[in-house]
């Protein structure tokens, strides 16, 4: 497996930067200027014996403790060795140990492990493993470890539902947890959080709605590798991830299919999300947020709306060609940064071989 990406600046005027921020948009130069363009070149050799394939090199791992991240201009990738096997009906085995990371703004492929909110660690490798069974049609569990060495063991399981009622309308569920305890050297501090969320909706033909809550039982931000998609958790969304210690939040989701309306491709979603009772009064000092007076941040709140619409051509010339756009919006308190945020994707696959 092999790849070539380039990144290109469109615009940064009108004050617009496009620096590094917690967006990390963009790479810098050293005046802090957002780059006209960077690349990423890389590839795996890859093995496959019957059901087995084993890669060596750049990868991109897709599991709940290490998911290589592409919500930016390019995607985020691993270096290591990572195995898949898929020999039993339904059940899908993974496993890996990495060195190195890339991160969406960066050109380099050899880059020390960062995590989103502790920040850069010394930590050599992270190991993982884990499956997926689908136990019938209808229903699936996860079960996923991993170790960043030196930083944290972090345990997943979680579990989907979809039980069909008639041949509109069905039920769907679903829940997920995290353990994340300190390991090792300790590079993040002593912590031990608990991190949960659960789903409960129903499907009527093109209409979907959700209702989710979430809740970190731990005293610290639950966090995981930076820019990466390893935190599988319903209320993780476009911007917030409803986090943060003691934190519980809630959100009610609405989808809807168009092709239940003569129009195949085009889909809508929106999201409310509201968090409350985030408290950092017992935050070790890697994850701890103050005030202006010095005294640890309580009883913080926030809200995120989310809106998506998106199509994909059907047929002729640019079938597949995928047009999206999301907007979100954020308020909190003094722990997070209010937000309006607009975001066009567009995608297009071309088949080679």
């Amino acid at each position: 497996d092999a790849f070539a990406m380039l990144g290109l600046k469109l615009d940064t005027g009108g004050g617009r930067n496009g620096g590094r921020s917690s967006f990390d948009v963009l790479p810098v130069d050293r005046n802090g200027q957002a780059r006209d363009e960077y690349s990423k070149l890389g590839g795996a050799a890859k093995v496959r014996v019957f059901d087995t394939v084993l890669r060596v090199g750049d990868v991109f791992p897709a599991n709940p403790v290490v998911a290589a991240g592409d919500s930016r201009l390019l995607p985020e990738s691993f270096r290591g060795v990572t195995v898949e096997n898929t020999s039993l009906a339904g059940l899908n085995l993974q496993a890996g140990r990495l060195h190195a990371m890339s991160q969406p703004m960066s050109s380099d492929m050899r880059e020390s492990f960062a995590t989103f909110y502790g920040g850069p660690v010394d930590s050599p490798w992270i190991a993982y493993g884990g499956g997926d069974y689908a136990i019938n049609e209808h229903v699936s569990v996860s079960l996923f470890g991993s170790r960043l060495k030196d930083v944290w063991n972090q345990y997943y399981a979680g579990t989907s539902v979809t039980w069909p009622l008639s041949d509109e309308l069905a039920l769907i569920g679903g829940f997920n947890f995290y353990n994340a305890k300190d390991e090792g050297r300790k590079r993040l501090g002593t912590f031990d959080n608990d991190i949960w969320s659960a789903k409960l909706g129903v499907r009527y033909g093109a209409h979907t709605v959700a209702l989710t809550h979430q809740r970190n039982n731990g005293d610290d931000d639950f966090d995981y590798l930076r820019q990466s998609d390893s935190i599988f958790l319903d209320n993780s969304i476009q911007y917030s991830d409803f986090n943060s210690p003691k934190e519980r939040s809630w959100m009610l989701r609405y989808d809807l299919n168009m092709a239940g309306y003569g129009v195949p491709g085009l889909s809508f979603m929106t999201r409310y999300g509201r968090g409350s009772d985030a408290d950092y009064s017992n935050a070790n000092a890697y994850y701890m947020r103050r005030d202006g007076n010095g005294d640890p941040l309580t009883d913080q709140k926030r809200w995120e709306r989310d809106i998506e619409v998106k199509y994909v051509v059907q047929t002729g010339g640019a079938k597949d060609l995928s047009l999206r756009v999301r907007q979100a919006t954020t308020r909190a308190t003094a722990f997070e940064s209010d937000l309006d945020e607009v975001r066009v994707i567009v995608e297009y696959p071309l088949s080679i071989l």
